[in-house]
């Protein structure tokens, strides 16, 4: 059975290292085994939970991208009303 470093499986689910870490440090994935390495704590992860973290990274909210997403779904009412405002012609003198 192959295992992995936290960096090797965020290259695998196309996500930052960084990334990854911070979704284990406020538990929205559940940590790998850990192994102490001298001064070094290493996580650990096999195959099944790196296919479980993949089905999970859909379900967590990723901040900016769904903020993104939620204002393409429904434009502010300022947003048509400058929309409106440039269609009309101008006047004559």
């Amino acid at each position: 059975m192959n295992r992995y470093s936290t960096s090797d499986v965020a290259r695998k689910l196309g996500i930052h290292p960084d990334t990854l870490a911070h979704y284990i440090e406020t538990r929205k994935v559940p940590p790998p085994e850990i192994v102490r390495v001298g001064a070094k704590t290493i996580h650990i992860w096999t195959e099944a939970e790196i296919e479980y973290v993949r089905q999970l990274l859909p379900k967590i909210p990723n901040g900016r991208k769904t903020r993104y997403k939620k204002k393409q779904s429904a434009p502010s009412s300022q947003q048509s009303a400058k929309a409106k405002g440039k269609t009309k012609s101008k006047k004559k003198k």
